[in-house]
């Protein structure tokens, strides 16, 4: 498998979402809501970057990049750009570019807009670093990212009780669900030696045949269960609608939902093919499947019946991602 440096389009491609999350409140005080399409920009950008890499992806090579962050505890600020990785980017800046121009038309009257471009492109830039990270200290950082971006955007209303009981219980779940996933990858960096998600992939059966699997096991699932809203963590989700429609659309639908779909994506090849795999996803996806969609019907709120409606949608991927055969993971990713 090729392997290539590209520190430059790599790098600016995850920056550009925070630069554009600096100057969105200047912007916003001198174009007003038209400074939407100048944000627009950044994601924009940030697409085009990453799809350059495409040829190399598709042909099976990877494109790497990163920095010496804590030497002695051998951290790295490192990324990796594979076909996984670039699909989840594209969906991120793609989606991006236009709840970006969406919020533009949404929030064009509300005095707190340039607020909000800079929440909202916090977060895109943290969803953006959470899939390209390969160090697990980095990808860790970036999980958490998104839930303190998330608790902002959630809680944007802050003068609704709802608003701010959503994003406080939102914070609470995947917040919880971050510092289990921390311990998994502090017990994967100790007993197995492994530090990033590229030693983790060459590494072969080490994981599934240690002795640690099963803390290992449970401790990463906590992490993505709780981030894409499995039962019975799933009650975050539908409290979190009280965000503005955009945040609904971008982070509950489309971006934050997906980053446990992500990581059991990327851990599988580590930590999947057993029984315990074979047997707690699909268990754990069927429930969420069928709940969430007895609980979509009986919803007689629009934003509450997406909600349910997302659980269920998520609870599918995680039965596909536990069945694990090739057609399976195929159809997860479409």
């Amino acid at each position: 498998m090729a392997e290539i440096e590209a520190t430059t389009g790599g790098t600016l491609a995850l920056a550009l979402p925070f630069i554009a999350a600096a100057l969105a409140p200047i912007l916003r005080r001198i174009f007003g809501a038209y400074a939407a399409w100048i944000l627009a920009l950044a994601p924009a950008t940030a697409f085009a970057l990453i799809f350059t890499f495409l040829p190399t992806v598709t042909a099976g090579g990877v494109v790497s990049f990163g920095y010496e962050w804590i030497p002695a505890f051998d951290v790295r600020f490192s990324f990796r750009i594979d076909g996984l990785a670039s699909t989840f980017a594209l969906l991120i800046t793609g989606i991006g570019t236009l709840i970006v121009l969406y919020s533009g038309g949404y929030l064009a009257k509300h005095h707190d807009q340039g607020r909000f471009f800079s929440f909202i492109l916090m977060f895109m830039g943290s969803m953006l670093g959470l899939v390209l990270a390969d160090d697990l200290m980095t990808l860790f950082v970036y999980w958490e990212l998104t839930s303190i971006t998330s608790f902002l955007l959630i809680g944007f209303d802050h003068e609704r009780e709802k608003a701010r009981r959503g994003a406080i219980q939102a914070l609470a779940i995947t917040g919880g669900g971050g510092l289990a996933l921390l311990a998994g990858f502090i017990l994967i960096r100790e007993v197995a030696g492994l530090n990033s998600m590229t030693e983790i992939l060459a590494a072969g059966d080490a994981l599934r045949t240690s002795p640690y699997y099963l803390p290992i096991f449970v401790l990463v699932l906590c992490g993505a269960f709780t981030k894409s809203a499995q039962m019975p963590f799933h009650v975050w989700l539908p409290n979190a609608m009280e965000a503005p429609t955009p945040v609904s659309a971008y982070l509950h639908s489309a971006t934050m939902v997906k980053a446990g779909v992500y990581l059991l994506l990327r851990t599988q090849p580590a930590l999947g093919d057993t029984a315990l795999w074979t047997t707690v996803l699909p268990l754990f996806g069927s429930v969420t499947l069928v709940l969430g969609a007895l609980l979509a019907v009986r919803a007689t709120d629009i934003k509450i019946t997406l909600a349910y409606t997302t659980v269920a949608s998520l609870g599918l991927l995680v039965i596909l991602i536990g069945v694990s055969t090739e057609y399976a993971l195929v159809c997860a990713v479409l």
